[in-house]
């Protein structure tokens, strides 16, 4: 499995997993903890992150919670493009992925400085966005989904859940590579389009998803499979979120997307010492 990332010159190395921080410039994001509304919140929080030893930060400015309603392309735009600005102004060598499926966002997003694009979408949102990520040879975080945000609760009709999922991530790396991308991440997309037993089977059973040779991006992160388990709010959902991290790491993950970059960190220490 191919194991560095080219993020705008500088090589990654994905031997030893990473943490992919999140912070949400929207206000209705499922997690309170993670929004931010003022250029200073915006900046406590990614120096915060970056101290406690993310290698990316993945910034977002459309809500991708189940049920969220669509925003305008002007709207995302306005949230974010400032925003990237004022992150790399301040913390220049900042590794800044943008979650976004529109390619006229991503375009420029990269053009002010981002280093990667995460779409949740997986190319499905934009035609235009895989001739984007090719033009611009940045890595892209390739996600399944099926649907919007506001409709994938109602797609997790799988005939075969890992064989579906798997032809549709293997017709796009194979898609993307053919076009001389180079660094592909693949994101089994928990909760989207897929039921909590679903997600659960997705994280015990990670290792299929190998076959793809791409490093492995998992974002379970105080996610309604947690809480609605263990009965709780997504505030209280922290506990169980590394024990999920734990497990996704002992199976495969390379990246942990996540709002509490500490915890997932301590994760990753603990389960490198365990020969895996």
């Amino acid at each position: 499995m191919k194991r560095t990332l080219n993020c705008s010159g500088r090589l990654v190395d994905l031997s030893s997993p990473k943490v992919m921080g999140i912070v949400n410039l929207t206000p209705d994001s499922f997690y309170e903890g993670s929004r931010v509304q003022s250029e200073k919140e915006l900046l406590l929080q990614v120096e915060k992150i970056l101290l406690e030893g993310a290698t990316f930060i993945d910034l977002g400015a459309y809500s991708s919670r189940p049920g969220a309603a669509e925003l305008s392309s002007a709207e995302e735009f306005n949230r974010l493009i400032p925003q990237i600005k004022s992150i790399l102004k301040e913390f220049p060598d900042t590794i800044l992925s943008v979650d976004t499926f529109r390619s006229e966002i991503a375009s420029s997003a990269l053009s002010e400085g981002a280093s990667m694009i995460n779409d949740i979408s997986g190319g499905e949102g934009d035609a235009k966005m895989f001739d984007c990520i090719v033009k611009n040879q940045v890595p892209y975080i390739l996600m399944h989904m099926r649907g919007t945000p506001k409709t994938m609760s109602s797609l997790n009709q799988y005939q075969d859940l890992f064989l579906d999922i798997l032809n549709d991530l293997q017709a796009k790396v194979q898609q993307l590579k053919s076009r001389g991308l180079n660094d592909l991440i693949i994101d089994p997309g928990l909760g989207f389009a897929k039921n909590m037993e679903q997600s659960y089977q997705i994280v015990q059973h990670l290792k299929s998803f190998e076959i793809l040779d791409c490093p492995i991006l998992i974002g379970a992160s105080r996610k309604s499979m947690i809480y609605k388990l263990l009965n709780c709010e997504a505030n209280e959902a922290l506990n169980g979120t590394t024990v999920v991290n734990t497990l996704s790491l002992m199976n495969g993950a390379s990246i942990l997307r996540v709002h509490d970059v500490k915890e997932a960190m301590e994760a990753i220490k603990i389960t490198k010492q365990i020969k895996l």
